[in-house]
């Protein structure tokens, strides 16, 4: 058949009209929708199908299954047994053989009943074996847990008290060996708690001249103490510059490091590190004591090629210095006639390290900047020493508003009159603001809180003891925040125990877990934070806006 054929339309009685049929070819078979055959030809026709294609169906998503892949194909099979038997008797004519023959004899017969009853019967047996079973192990399991724990409380009651030996040791060597400022307010403090038992014992006991005479040798026996801390601390202050100044020279000579994409930390040396690095061998080498005359020689040769790399004041008396002590080692000076000479030549070139021209490291390192300009604006006079000092020679409390004494003057009024150790005060801050800073919510009271606000808090409102065993070992005792919603805060604090506080921390309802006295208690310590606190004026704004959320909670 063509693509296209022509067919002739009879539009009216005597119209007609021809119209070009495209002829589309079928892509897919037509089904077949019955016939029938004409029997005189043979000749077959099929009903006529449309042309159009069949309508799909919309695709749901889920595999569909006729219905012969849907149900089970069954069938019967017959099959014979494996073993052909018989059930043939003996007869007249016919013998079977009995040998192998057994005698069944029926036992007693038991109905229903009494079967379920055997079977339940069983049944508790197994039970009673099982449950004997699961209690030794139920035991045997609480026994282990037992074991465990009582282990780790013993565990943790050992580190407890070696983790206390330690303290006190530390405690003990920081007053017979005292390096540092918190060792010797160790010392006057336990000098001034000394001198008031013996004050109070001789006013208890003496009386009239006697007491006078024992007051007077108890006054002279703290002169002596005195005297000995100072030179104690005359050593120590020793001792901690020649640190200071090995720690500045190993910081001249550090190399630039920084972190990669990778972790991994990248150290470079500059032109400067360098220097720093020469600087700081030749400074060792020179501050060496008891070498031979030759290496001294050779270390002072060193230095003044060193400082004739720059010619100023400072370098041609370091060279003037120098060669004055080789002429007198060459004329068999005793060392100890040359130490005063030598330690001017180690103040000299120390001088001369600290300088920026001449060691480019050290600018960044020193407190008086080179700018005067930028000096200035950072100096504050001391009314009680009378020296221009830096800024941050000035302990600022909270509470204050001017510029009061510095630091050193602090410390020699302490000394002289209260004699207070601020060191358990100071770990305690130190760990409050450890942990306010672990919990990453942008706490900002805890930073404004100074030492002596703190020595306040714990003495006059806590009266340094645990709001719940009232233990009173300051290096046990910790602040935490009394609701962990809140940032930490004067009037949001309780003093607890290490292991008081973590166990505090993961409470969800301080209503349910305390009783009601005990809450109100410490309301009433929070009140009196409150008006002391609310007299610093840094902290009133950290108060309204605690004062509008304790109401919009209450309002709620």
């Amino acid at each position: 058949m063509p693509d296209v054929i022509t067919v002739r339309i009879q539009r009216g009685s005597d119209s007609f009209q021809e119209v070009d049929v495209k002829i589309e070819r079928p892509t897919y078979n037509k089904p077949f929708l019955g016939g029938f055959r004409n029997v005189s030809t043979g000749v077959e026709f099929h009903n006529a199908g449309s042309q159009t294609k069949q309508k799909k169906r919309p695709d749901k998503g889920i595999q569909l299954f006729c219905k012969e892949t849907q149900t089970i194909v069954e069938k019967n099979k017959l099959q014979q047994t494996r073993n052909t038997t018989s059930t043939q008797m003996t007869k007249i004519g016919l013998y079977v053989s009995n040998v192998t023959d057994k005698l069944i004899t029926p036992g007693k017969y038991f109905t229903a009943e009494e079967y379920h009853k055997r079977r339940l019967e069983a049944v508790i047996v197994l039970q009673k074996y099982f449950r004997r079973w699961h209690a030794i192990n139920l035991v045997q399991n609480l026994k282990e847990q037992k074991r465990l724990r009582l282990a780790r409380e013993a565990q943790e009651e050992l580190q407890k008290k070696r983790e206390k030996e330690e303290k006190l040791r530390r405690e003990y060597e920081k007053k017979l060996n005292p390096k540092t400022t918190e060792d010797f307010e160790l010392l006057y403090h336990d000098l001034e708690l000394w001198m008031q038992e013996e004050t109070e014992r001789i006013n208890r006991t003496l009386t009239g001249a006697e007491r006078k005479a024992a007051l007077c040798a108890l006054l002279e026996k703290e002169t002596q103490l005195i005297a000995c801390i100072g030179m104690h601390k005359l050593d120590a202050n020793l001792e901690n510059q020649q640190k200071a100044i090995m720690h500045f020279l190993h910081k001249c000579a550090q190399p630039r490091r920084w972190k990669a994409f990778d972790g991994k930390i990248t150290e470079m040396d500059t032109q400067s590190t360098l220097r720093g690095k020469e600087l700081l061998e030749i400074y060792r080498s020179i501050t060496t004591k008891d070498i031979p005359k030759d290496e001294r020689i050779s270390v002072l040769l060193t230095v003044k090629c060193t400082v004739k790399e720059h010619e100023c004041k400072l370098t041609q008396e370091i060279a003037v210095l120098i060669d004055r002590e080789i002429d007198l080692m060459s004329r068999e000076v005793k060392e100890c006639n040359l130490e005063g000479l030598r330690k001017r030549i180690c103040t000299l070139f120390l001088q001369y390290i600290k300088s920026p021209e001449f060691n480019p490291e050290a600018a960044g390192l020193l407190k008086v900047p080179q700018d005067p300009l930028k000096l200035y604006k950072r100096v504050y006079f001391c009314h009680s020493c009378e020296n221009y000092l830096a800024s941050t020679e000035f302990p600022i409390p909270a509470n204050s508003r001017t510029i009061g004494r510095c630091r050193s003057c602090y410390r020699l009024d302490n000394e002289a009159r209260q004699r207070e150790a601020y060191l358990k005060y100071r770990l305690i801050l130190e760990d409050l603001r450890k942990s306010e800073a672990d919990y990453q919510d942008d706490s900002k009271i805890v930073f404004l809180v100074q030492l002596p606000d703190m020595q306040y808090l714990i003495e006059n409102i806590w009266n340094c003891q645990s709001a719940l065993s009232a233990s009173s070992d300051l290096y046990d005792l910790v602040m935490v925040r009394w609701d962990k919603q809140h940032e930490w805060s004067p009037w949001n604090t309780i003093l607890l125990t290490k292991e008081e506080a973590d166990a505090h921390l993961k409470l969800c309802n301080l209503e349910k877990t305390y009783e009601a006295p005990f809450i109100y208690k410490m309301e009433q310590k929070h009140i009196r934070a409150k008006n002391y606190f609310a007299q610093i004026p840094v902290m009133s704004s950290f108060l309204h806006r605690s004062n509008n959320q304790a109401n919009a909670n209450s309002y709620k």
